[in-house]
């Protein structure tokens, strides 16, 4: 069965997000997602509010940018979630946006590079190994977490270029798509993410998420339309959905068709009614969807 989520948008006051997180644990929603956006809201402080506030919903942050984060900090906070919401976190790392990297005096030469060596040092730390490791951005000296997971946890990276998404089926347990993404590049990724895995032999399961634009209500159509101009992707087919349950029910179906395991419904930054969105997703979107 196909999973299904809504964003958490950071365009939103953290304060916010106390009633949406419930009410989206209230209504039986699978996951709600957070964003590292610069500069708004810290991923991890929000990811464990969310999952203090409530009892079942998984909380995922797509994505921290790894350019900010030494590996064994991102290790450290991630481990603290799993043990003590086991289960309910999913993480994802990525690029993050480059002129905001740039910003911050953060921007790598060779952005691959950095996630590639972070994604590999933090999957082993979280597997509880002891690393030690000098690459061109991560160098780690004998280190092992004291609280590691109990189990296994998932590693999920973001990927839009070809490069990132082969890297992905390398070395992450998961992709996160964006919003920016029709069920035609969907395939596409999915057929470049396996490429990355049988370079690695890898075998193991490789969960796809991708974020979906959606509106709905009385002027859905002309919201979902702005947004995707101010993205300066109008033109491109089969991009948003606007409508009713229905509708995006539709339009989750083709993206799950295309590939995806999980489909995230992304609110226009303008959507007027948060809360209304979050419960049109669990009540009325989730029992249309199979």
């Amino acid at each position: 069965m196909t999973e299904l989520g809504a964003v958490f948008r950071p365009q939103l006051p953290p304060e916010r997000l106390r009633a949406l997180a419930r009410l989206a644990d209230e209504t039986g929603l699978e996951e709600l997602w957070l964003w590292e956006d610069c500069f708004r809201e810290g991923g991890i402080s929000t990811a464990a509010a969310a999952l203090a506030w409530t009892e079942r919903v998984r909380i995922g942050v797509g994505l921290l940018p790894v350019p900010l984060r030494n590996v064994a900090i991102t290790a450290m906070e991630a481990a603290t979630l799993h043990r003590m919401f086991p289960g309910r976190s999913v993480l994802g790392i990525g690029h993050g946006v480059q002129d905001w990297m740039g910003q911050v005096g953060a921007r790598a030469e060779s952005p691959l590079t950095l996630l590639r060596e972070h994604l590999v040092a933090l999957r082993a730390l979280l597997g509880g190994e002891r690393v030690s490791t000098r690459g061109r951005y991560v160098s780690l000296d004998d280190v092992a977490l004291d609280w590691p997971p109990e189990g296994p946890v998932e590693v999920l990276t973001g990927a839009t270029g070809p490069r990132t998404l082969r890297l992905a089926g390398e070395a992450a347990d998961g992709t996160v798509l964006t919003a920016n993404t029709p069920p035609e590049g969907v395939r596409r990724a999915r057929l470049l993410i396996d490429e990355g895995r049988q370079r690695a032999g890898r075998t193991d399961g490789h969960r796809i998420v991708v974020y979906l634009l959606t509106a709905t209500g009385p002027d859905a159509a002309a919201r979902l339309r702005a947004e995707l101009t101010d993205e300066g992707v109008a033109d491109v087919p089969d991009l948003g959905v606007a409508g009713d349950a229905g509708a995006v029910a539709k339009a989750v179906q083709r993206l799950a068709d295309a590939g995806a395991d999980t489909v995230v419904l992304q609110p226009t930054a303008d959507e007027p009614d948060p809360e209304g969105f979050v419960r049109f997703a669990a009540e009325d979107v989730r029992p249309l969807v199979s």
